[in-house]
């Protein structure tokens, strides 16, 4: 058999920032409608700062406004639920992103749940959460977005009838790629760690999803030949035959394993990664367009 098409995440991520670009400039010039996200930061996490840096960057290379509220670890929970509160108010932010993790002190869910809906681009939110699993309208958590775009690149559009297989059933990835994926008329099953015999349960997928935050777990005995694999996974391992002390980023797949198998697949990194941050900007510019009665554009 042939080896695997690699999916790439970069120029999937890459072609809908272009149409992002294109439809932000039409909001401008029809509506004078300007898609604002705001970014809130707490503390000096190094991979956070990252993370939000990049956001930022994308943000600008579309044209959309960004807004940084760096704030320091010492802050208290009830001043940052009054900063959540006062963008809430602001006509010109349309998003709102709060980066994980927080301090310790603070409690995630409290944070996440003080954000207007309209606003939770980041598709958190329990009433977008609620939306989604009952098939309305709603902003969808931005990697099993981009998942979706990845798999109808490989697949097409019609998925009608397919099986799907989803490890993982965390709130932010597996279950809402569950939902995704029978809105989209697949038969789905939601698999994890503890699933009996998780390999054969694996092997009935035409999409399997891997998003079970476990480094290379799943082998080539867990992948149906043919079946489009999707690694949701990021796992930083040991690597010394870089040199001492030497990480590497590899997946929740055996990936040179699953290149023998599968019909596509997602590289880690390079795959699933760079397409959530242009889920963010899209669902941004969703969000804006749904706020000020606009029609979105398709994107």
């Amino acid at each position: 058999m042939s080896e695997a098409k690699r999916i790439d995440g970069k120029a999937n991520a890459a072609a809908l920032r272009d149409r992002l670009t294109a439809a932000v400039r039409d909001l401008k010039d029809a509506h004078r409608l300007d898609p604002g996200l705001a970014v809130v930061l707490v503390g000096e996490d190094p991979a956070s700062q990252i993370y939000v840096r990049n956001k930022v960057a994308q943000c600008a290379d579309v044209g959309m406004e960004s807004l940084e509220f760096r704030r320091t670890v010492d802050i208290s929970q009830a001043e940052l639920l009054t900063l959540i509160e006062g963008l809430n108010d602001r006509d010109d932010v349309h998003g709102i992103l709060v980066q994980l993790p927080l301090p310790a002190h603070i409690d995630p869910m409290a944070v996440l749940a003080a954000i207007d809906p309209a606003k939770d681009v980041d598709g958190f939110h329990v009433i977008n959460a609620g939306r989604l699993s009952t098939g309305q309208d709603c902003l969808v958590p931005c990697t099993p977005a981009g998942c979706m775009i990845l798999i109808k690149g490989v697949l097409g559009d019609d998925l009608s009838g397919l099986d799907a297989v989803v490890v993982g059933r965390s709130n932010i990835v597996g279950k809402p790629m569950a939902q995704l994926l029978l809105r989209e008329n697949c038969t789905v099953t939601v698999a994890h760690s503890r699933t009996r015999d998780l390999p054969e349960a694996c092997r009935r997928a035409d999409i399997l999803v891997a998003a079970v935050g476990r480094p290379r777990m799943i082998g080539a005995g867990f992948i149906k030949p043919g079946a489009t694999v999707i690694d949701v996974g990021m796992n930083r391992i040991d690597a010394p035959d870089k040199g001492p002390g030497k990480t590497r980023l590899v997946g929740d797949v055996d990936f040179p394993a699953a290149l023998r198998v599968a019909g596509a697949i997602t590289p880690v990194p390079g795959g699933v990664g760079p397409m959530t941050i242009a889920s963010l900007l899209r669902n941004t510019l969703l969000a804006a367009c749904r706020q000020k009665g606009v029609e979105a554009p398709e994107i």
